[in-house]
């Protein structure tokens, strides 16, 4: 039964509140080269049975960004921050694999491009060790 629940919470869950302050990175790639994986293998502080704050960094043209945000929101992805680089920061709460990162980079990248924009890359955040994984 315990892979049902796993199996049901990976597309998105609220086990994890992204607002967190003590959230920190524990995986990421800016390298369309590299698989995710390898990043998943080199990652630090990463806990593979517990939910994540999957976060994509898109550049997208500003008259692009409504539709972008419009067609992530029906995955469950919503807007947040933006950094130096990107424009345009997409996030929702899922539990990481390679194969459903992969999945999420290929889908965020064609996203991107059908919108004149670009994926630069992903990031994935938990609580810092010693901190409490889920939500009670």
């Amino acid at each position: 039964m315990e892979w049902v629940r796993k199996l049901l919470r990976r597309g998105g869950t609220t086990e994890l509140d992204p607002g967190r302050g003590d959230l920190i990175v524990v995986a990421s790639s800016f390298d369309d080269a590299e698989a995710c994986s390898a990043a998943l293998a080199r990652a630090e502080n990463w806990t593979a049975d517990q939910p994540a704050v999957l976060r994509h960094h898109l550049r997208i043209p500003d008259d692009q960004m409504q539709s972008v945000a419009v067609i992530a929101a029906q995955d469950g992805y919503e807007l947040t921050d933006y950094d130096y680089e990107a424009n345009m920061i997409l996030q929702r709460v899922q539990l990481l694999d390679a194969l459903h990162c992969s999945q999420e980079r290929s889908r965020m990248a064609g996203l991107a491009q059908r919108h004149d924009g670009d994926a630069l890359g992903w990031d994935a955040l938990q609580p810092a060790p010693g901190q409490p994984r889920e939500k009670k």
